[in-house]
């Protein structure tokens, strides 16, 4: 019986399954947007929503128990000074994922997972020829 047992397998041990969960957390608050298999997508999306409502507490506790999770400083910086203001007045569903189809290798259904809340892309300038 499997009562109350949320979470998938994703064909792992725990510990690969949570360093996989903790690395593409870490990779979609860097980038803002990844692509990867869709049942990632759905548990990575879990895993990510709840540092991001972490991050919009910005205590020292909550600044500790993300960095169990976040490896990377500069990511983790970037969780409570860019990432987590944006959805200061979002209740939740910080993420959103689009199905991108099957893989051409082993057709496995592929997804992309994003912020809601993007930061604008920066155009690069111009330089005028004179």
């Amino acid at each position: 019986m499997r009562h109350r047992v949320s979470g998938r397998k994703l064909g792992r041990p725990t510990g690969q399954r949570k360093a996989l969960l903790r690395n593409l957390a870490t990779e979609l608050l860097k980038h803002e947007r990844i692509c990867t298999t869709l049942a990632k997508a759905k548990e990575a999306r879990r895993f990510s929503e709840r540092l991001i409502t972490l991050g919009k507490k910005d205590t020292l506790h909550a600044k500790r128990l993300a960095a169990k999770h976040i490896s990377d400083k500069a990511v983790h910086k970037k969780l409570f000074n860019e990432v987590a203001p944006r959805f200061v007045d979002r209740p939740g569903g910080y993420t959103r994922i689009f199905k991108l189809g099957p893989r051409k290798g082993d057709g496995a259904a592929m997804a992309l997972i994003e912020l809601v809340e993007r930061a604008p892309k920066e155009k690069p300038k111009k330089k005028s020829k004179k």
